[in-house]
């Protein structure tokens, strides 16, 4: 049986873990707390690969019509 990635499927939107300084920046910005953002499991299939621990801030990069790129922040959490 093959394995597929599923980060290189086409509706899959890329995902990008933000350093600690980026992570400070973005709750600076949006005047946040991560109990504020949306959550997103460990082991999602889209983190595959990009080493992430509970805490991290994950920047999600997807296409629009309208506004070319539309960006979303999620949370990692265990479960």
């Amino acid at each position: 049986m093959k394995k597929i990635d599923v980060k290189k499927h086409v509706l899959v939107p890329k995902h990008v873990k933000l350093s600690e300084k980026e992570k400070e920046e973005v709750l600076r910005q949006y005047n946040a707390r991560f109990e504020d953002f949306p959550r997103i499991l460990k082991k999602d299939a889209a983190l595959q690969g990009i080493n992430v621990k509970y805490g991290d801030l994950i920047k999600i990069v997807r296409k629009s019509p309208t506004a070319r790129e539309t960006v979303f922040y999620r949370v990692v959490v265990l479960s």
